[in-house]
């Protein structure tokens, strides 16, 4: 019994108290039952009860300190296991891809075919082309911002009720904006709602993609994205056809019913593949200090900032400047976003091959080049010429983006929190390209010229800070894959 005793040193303690007082009253306590274990008040516990009771009395405090531990550990740890590699390929895997163009289609097609309204509000509200395009801009935003909460959402293992409130979110916000009839009810419904709707669904999706995939992960991504150009090609034509026919109210209900289809069927399709990831920050600082992902972020900024003023103005120049109809000027719209599907496959297929950043270097100096050329347009087919090219330089960046934060994430399982991040830098582009554009040609008279020259300027500065990249990630061998 003393030798039990001296190897604890707890126990030890206790005994050296006990032997100054053979026995202890526990008067507080009130028993229900002697079989139990219980005492009844005032009787006398002898040594072994005692230490019964101590030791029990240990292996609470030491069961309810592991649980805290555990919590803790969740929320402040930051390691964590590797997670498993991707199956690169299957039924699953390409399941989720068909799925994510669903996803892309009821997004980015509906987000970039906001020429079409651009035009059609310059002519129904009494409003600026500055001050209209704040409705696609702040679309955009809050489509590309939300991604930071809800890609460590995904992160964290919440992918299916996340999606589910994204997409009632964001057909909410078609379905109300059918009924708006003023700038501010347009900016609230088609702006702030609808996009804080896709924002909520398009991160995670775009990233479970990324993870089923490696060394065809710019092939899966890029077949996905082929979804922005197709919804490019049909939302404008839903507009042109439907507005003369139906009214805008009918018009637009017709695309939230569409986008709710299309949005049910990914709901279905996608499921996550790696382990929920509990710890970790909602916003990861540390990546910042990484040179390649903050370099490619900088460099993405400028190309997004003037990418979007193209897009959103490539309507208005042809109604404005070259005196095309409301229909042939939507159709450049439709062209811009469409012409550029077959380059969502091609131009990825090659980046698996030789590496992302060999081929984003040269083709954003193609890019700057051809923004340059928009100030020598005059004519109807020049324009039309114009059109098809841009659309087809920036479609094939466009769909390489997320590829290439994959690329450069050293864990797959915090690809939500870093695209979340990525997307919401392009954002702050997004949102003020377009209206920045639009204040530079009002001050300027109304004419293009100036918005066209900062567009290019903007897009050439992209193309040199990638080129840097480049070489700071590979240096001057065309050999070396980055």
């Amino acid at each position: 019994m003393n030798e039990k005793f001296s190897a604890d040193p707890e126990v030890h303690s206790d005994r050296d108290t006990i032997a100054s007082s053979s026995s202890y009253d526990f008067d507080d306590i009130h028993p229900t039952s002697a079989e139990d274990g219980a005492v009844s008040p005032g009787h006398k516990v002898s040594t072994d009860e005692r230490h019964s009771i101590s030791r029990a009395s240990r292996d609470l405090r030491r069961s309810a300190s592991n649980v805290l531990a555990q919590v803790a550990s969740r929320v402040t740890t930051k390691t964590w296991p590797e997670p498993p590699p991707p199956p690169d390929g299957g039924l699953k895997a390409w399941t989720q891809v068909g799925a994510a163009f669903f996803v892309l289609f009821a997004t980015w097609g509906y987000a970039n075919s906001f020429g079409a309204y651009q035009t059609y509000y310059s002519q129904t509200l009494p409003e600026t082309p500055s001050t209209i395009s704040w409705i696609g801009g702040i679309q955009i935003f809050l489509s590309l911002t939300v991604g930071i909460l809800s890609g460590r959402l995904l992160d964290a293992g919440f992918f299916v009720p996340v999606f589910f409130v994204g997409i009632i979110v964001q057909v909410l916000g078609i379905f109300l904006m059918s009924i708006s009839t003023q700038y501010w009810q347009l900016i609230l419904t088609q702006g702030v709602v609808s996009g804080l709707g896709a924002g909520i669904y398009f991160t995670p999706a775009v990233s479970v993609v990324n993870t089923y995939f490696d060394k065809r992960r710019g092939l899966a991504v890029g077949l996905a994205t082929t979804g922005n150009s197709a919804g490019g090609i049909v939302y404008p034509l839903i507009v042109r056809e439907l507005i003369p026919k139906l009214g805008f109210a009918w018009t637009t209900r017709v695309i939230g019913f569409l986008n709710l289809g299309l949005l049910a069927i990914s709901f279905a399709l996608m499921r996550p593949r790696l382990p929920p990831r509990k710890s970790g920050p909602i916003i990861e600082l540390s990546a910042f200090k990484d040179p390649k992902y903050t370099g490619f972020l900088a460099s993405s900024f400028f190309l997004f900032w003037g990418n979007y003023y193209t897009f959103y103005y490539i309507a208005s120049y042809g109604t404005q400047v070259l005196n095309l109809p409301y229909s042939s000027a939507s159709t450049l719209v439709i062209i811009i976003n469409g012409v550029g599907l077959p380059f969502r496959i091609l131009v990825p297929m090659v980046t698996d091959r030789i590496g992302n950043l060999n081929v984003i270097a040269p083709l954003t100096l193609i890019w700057a080049i051809v923004s340059f050329t928009w100030l020598a347009v005059h004519s109807v087919s020049g324009y039309y010429a114009f059109t098809i090219v841009y659309g087809i330089v920036s479609a094939s960046y466009q769909c390489l983006f997320p590829s290439t934060v994959a690329r450069i994430t050293p864990r797959l399982d915090t690809l939500g929190t870093r695209l979340g991040m990525a997307f919401s830098i392009n954002a702050v582009a997004s949102l003020t390209g377009p209206p920045i554009g639009g204040a530079i040609q009002t001050a300027s008279g109304g004419g293009f010229r100036a918005p066209q020259i900062w567009a290019a300027t903007v897009t050439l500065l992209a193309s040199l800070l990638f080129i840097a990249l480049r070489i700071h990630m590979g240096g001057l061998s065309l050999k070396v894959k980055c």
